[in-house]
């Protein structure tokens, strides 16, 4: 199966804030940086003869390609909440750009009261502490799926998770106890704040979920559910190498892509090209990403 044509979207490495207004939410969109990943990791379901071409148009090289880290900053009455908060020193290091580019946007990460996280992989939650091991949100508290919790915490992983997945642990477990002290376990469904409501979407992990905001036309905060906007838009039975349960995460893929497709929803991607805003289109028994 060929994929569309397109052309590879330059890498804003310190691209300046995006911002925009929904309903009683503003929304700063800061970039991360970005992440480079193999064509094992990005299609796995590919014959490898034809994985060169498809990196090639993400930008990448036949040995990996690279995906944007897009994290909003949303504005209430009351609150200013980070969703997610990247790499920070914890993963690789085109990313972690996440603190200077609160900075250059005038945003001193001690005002944010809120991190809420999508999942707790290291390029979402690794940002949590700097090298000193200080908070880099020192006044915040902090919000994680209860499921997701449960699963990378488990004391007993060595033996209950494939090595694969040992790092992962580790640094969930790092990340977490640095603020055990402040953090809230909610269930998927739950709200965060008024108008701000967790929507379970596991698989990619166990406990992931995305979020959605009320008022204006909506928006959905995809985090990982579909990890590139153009191969699981065009490709949306394809496995992504990341995902802890494959097919729980192609179910999950499938009925997110559905819904905003059909209902218009704006969906905001972490890993999309920056800054990872837009809608799902149908396109035959596929879809296409349509940057807003």
């Amino acid at each position: 199966m060929g994929m569309a044509t397109h052309a590879p979207q330059p890498l804003p490495l310190d691209a300046g804030p995006y911002r925009f207004s929904e309903g009683a939410f503003e929304i700063t969109i800061l970039s991360d940086g970005f992440i480079m990943l193999p064509p094992d990791i990005v299609l796995p379901d590919t014959p490898p003869p034809e994985r060169a071409p498809i990196m090639e148009q993400l930008g990448g090289t036949a040995d990996g390609a690279p995906f944007q880290v897009n994290i909003p900053l949303i504005r209430t009455k009351d609150d200013l909440i980070l969703v997610d908060n990247g790499s920070g020193i914890h993963f690789q290091a085109s990313a972690g750009r996440l603190a200077a580019n609160l900075k250059a946007a005038g945003i001193g990460p001690e005002a944010i009261t809120k991190v809420v996280f999508t999942h707790i992989h290291p390029d979402h939650s690794g940002g949590t502490t700097l090298s000193d091991g200080s908070l880099l949100c020192p006044n915040a508290h902090y919000f994680v799926a209860d499921p997701e919790w449960r699963f990378w915490t488990d004391p007993n992983y060595e033996a209950s998770m494939p090595s694969a997945l040992h790092g992962f642990a580790r640094g969930s477990q790092r990340d977490m106890a640095a603020v055990a002290d402040r953090l809230t376990r909610f269930r998927p469904g739950d709200e965060i704040v008024s108008g701000f409501r967790s929507i379970a979407t596991p698989g990619h992990t166990p406990g992931h979920v995305s979020f959605e905001l009320a008022g204006g036309e909506g928006l959905i905060i995809a985090g990982d559910v579909a990890t590139s906007n153009v191969v699981f838009f065009e490709h949306p039975s394809w496995h992504f190498g990341f995902d802890t349960q494959p097919d729980i995460a192609l179910k999950s893929r499938q009925a997110f892509l559905d819904r905003v497709a059909a209902e218009k929803i704006k969906v905001l991607g972490y890993h999309w090209a920056y800054p990872g805003l837009g809608y799902a289109e149908r396109k035959g028994a596929a879809y296409r990403f349509v940057a807003a």
